[in-house]
């Protein structure tokens, strides 16, 4: 395994993590979940990704359970708050009241006394900047978290957070967490020059696009049985983002390629993303530990000037960059 710094900020992270978006506690049984943990943590993984949202808390439950097998010092944990956790109007957001609620919830889920970083899900229009970054600050102050971050929030946004926790004299964040792939390559334009010029770290999810960046999708062919994509509980993202009979088609491309690199697809797909320095890990999902130790092994995978230039021509860069 190979660590990278957060940005300008101290602690080193295994540059490839392991997430529990739709597998622990929700896509996998206990057994796997449990042996996909211990295989990343035996592999050199130190940073494990979650969120309060995932599967309604049960993936931290599930990944806190396993990861307390371990040496708490051994390992980075990453959570999340934001989205609606309950039905009243206080259940959602980042207000100061919701952002203590469901850290002290996440810590009890997880089993932990602290977190290395809280993140802001997405962002919360109906609360001042103020508050969010204060409360960071006020839980940072109470040794209930170490960082705290953001996920899916515009590059202006990002400076006028950081701005605003200057005024404060509170800290400001250090982490980012981008979708980033061949498919959605939005992040290079803006986001990972900002984060560089604010000195924020990135941990990417979705490297390979739900799954259609791995080939199993073919052009004129519906998702076979068993596939994320044929699966209605999971594939949300998948139809609406990627599903397309292009995509389809450069995900074949991609596998040809890696073919002759003696590579899966999958492995180049990841180490593309790795290529970035504004990338300090990228945030792997699977389903078993064979997926686990074909994804890891991206870790070793060097690609030559005329493999990226390949990459660029089959998965150029867009020309615009969704608003948000």
């Amino acid at each position: 395994m190979k660590y990278r710094k957060l940005g300008r900020w101290g602690p080193k992270v295994s540059c490839l993590g392991l997430g529990s978006y739709l597998t622990i506690g929700f896509g996998c049984d206990e057994d796997t979940s449990r042996e996909t943990i211990r295989t990343a943590y035996d592999r050199g993984v130190n940073y494990f990704d979650t969120a309060n949202a995932y599967a309604r808390g049960e993936a931290e439950r599930v990944l806190g359970r396993h990861l307390a097998e371990l040496p708490r010092s051994d390992l980075f944990i990453l959570t999340k708050v934001w989205a609606p956790m309950g039905d009243g109007p206080n259940d959602l957001g980042l207000s100061a009241k919701h952002i203590r609620e469901q850290c002290d919830a996440s810590l009890q889920r997880l089993g932990m006394d602290y977190v290395d970083v809280y993140m802001c899900h997405r962002p919360d229009a109906d609360t001042p900047l103020e508050e969010t970054v204060r409360a960071m600050e006020d839980l940072a102050r109470a040794g209930k978290i170490l960082y705290w971050g953001i996920s899916e929030w515009p590059a202006p946004l990002i400076v006028k957070a950081n701005a605003v926790a200057r005024e404060l004299n509170a800290r400001p964040m250090a982490v980012s967490q981008p979708r980033y792939s061949l498919l959605y390559r939005y992040p290079e334009t803006l986001l990972y020059p900002t984060t560089d010029n604010e000195g924020i770290g990135n941990v990417v999810f979705s490297p390979l696009a739900h799954g259609m960046l791995t080939g199993k999708y073919k052009p004129g062919e519906e998702a076979a049985q068993g596939t994320r994509a044929a699966d209605p509980t999971k594939n949300s993202v998948i139809k609406a983002m990627y599903w397309t009979e292009e995509n389809k088609r450069k995900a074949q491309e991609l596998v040809s390629l890696a073919e002759q690199m003696g590579v899966g697809a999958a492995e180049l797909a990841i180490a593309w993303c790795l290529r970035k320095p504004s990338v300090s890990s990228v945030i792997l999902g699977t389903t078993s530990t064979a997926q686990l130790e074909q994804n890891l092994k991206a870790v070793d995978l060097e690609l030559s000037d005329d493999v990226i230039a390949a990459l660029d021509n089959m998965f150029p860069q867009p020309q615009t960059v969704p608003q948000v």
